[in-house]
């Protein structure tokens, strides 16, 4: 049946529509009998009615949505994970994440305005006027790391300097490592991709070993032969890769050309994705333990619901090297 309202539950219990608003949002502190309390849910049930989010965040000036706002990123199986398991934390407090990719020009304020959220999440810097506007109207603010916004953004990230830093680390063990880096395709990760470069570059630096090779890797065989005869020619015997889908790339390349790895050339991805550990061979990645962080972000939203002063501490980046047979 359309058009079901909060009228048509109470008319049919014979109660009011504030007991029905009371019975169906779950508030508590109010004098309702069991039996009230049951004849209304099943009624509602029988009618097809549900609560209307827009009208609950007329009444309350909030909504139960936490918005995640993520740049113009291809969304790969990284974020996937972090998205998923920051819903499964924020769900058990009846909180939903709507997540908004920033593509296009529409104004910040349009958005949160719109749907008006408790908390909403960043993984780039807010601009200035729009973190104040939205602290104005008592929204909880937060970054990827907690903070509320990163206030020196053109500065390399700490963590993924570590990553190329980790990378190189498990490289250098080769004797003579020559050391190459596979940059991604996609022009969007190059905000990541820079900054673990730079994290390779140092490592080579502080151990001594030759400045990178860096060419390009498309997710192709083709592209892939291309780079892989480039860093023969330069001598290159070890491999870091932007991450593991430029990584697999990487291996199809020393397959095609008959090269063994690690024989041949030791190869290195990041974030550990499930194909990882289906490649030939098995592929050595840093893991950034996504899984971390999203409950990090979610014991943040609810600690702030909360009123908590005690926030939870920040777990660390999480990286760490899953050594495989690649390297």
């Amino acid at each position: 049946m359309a058009g079901i309202t909060s009228a048509d539950v109470a008319r049919e219990s014979g109660v009011s529509r504030t007991t029905v608003s009371y019975v169906l949002t779950g508030r508590d502190g109010v004098n309702i009998s069991a039996e009230t309390r049951r004849r209304v849910r099943e009624t509602a049930i029988r009618l097809g009615y549900a609560p209307s989010a827009a009208a609950r965040a007329l009444r309350t000036g909030r909504s139960d949505l936490v918005l995640c706002l993520l740049p113009d990123w291809p969304v790969g199986p990284v974020i996937e994970t972090l998205l998923d398991e920051l819903a499964d934390g924020l769900s058990g407090r009846g909180l939903s994440v709507l997540v908004h990719h920033g593509r296009g020009s529409r104004p910040l304020t349009d958005l949160w305005r719109a749907v008006t959220p408790r908390a909403v999440i960043g993984f780039a810097p807010f601009a200035e006027d729009d973190l104040l506007a939205m602290r104005q109207a008592g929204i909880q603010v937060l970054g990827t790391l907690g903070e509320e916004h990163q206030p020196q953004p053109d500065l390399p990230s700490r963590s993924q300097l570590e990553i190329g830093a980790l990378q190189v680390r498990r490289l250098a063990e080769r004797q003579g490592a020559r050391i190459g880096y596979a940059w991604p395709p996609d022009p969007r990760l190059e905000v990541f991709a820079r900054d673990r470069l730079l994290g390779v570059q140092r490592a080579c630096s502080e151990l001594g070993l030759p400045d990178p090779h860096v060419l390009p890797v498309a997710l192709d065989v083709p592209a892939a032969v291309t780079a892989v005869r480039a860093w023969r020619e330069q001598g290159v015997t070890a491999v870091a890769a932007y991450n593991d889908d430029v990584a697999l790339a990487v291996l199809a390349g020393l397959r095609a050309e008959g090269l063994d790895c690690p024989g041949d050339c030791a190869v290195v991805g990041v974030d550990d994705v499930p194909a990882a550990r289906l490649a030939a061979p098995p592929l050595t990645t840093v893991s950034q333990s996504i899984e971390v962080q999203a409950r990090y972000l979610a014991a943040l939203v609810l600690a702030d619901l909360d009123g908590s002063e005690e926030k939870p501490g920040h777990p660390g980046h999480g990286l760490h090297l899953v050594e495989r047979e690649s390297a």
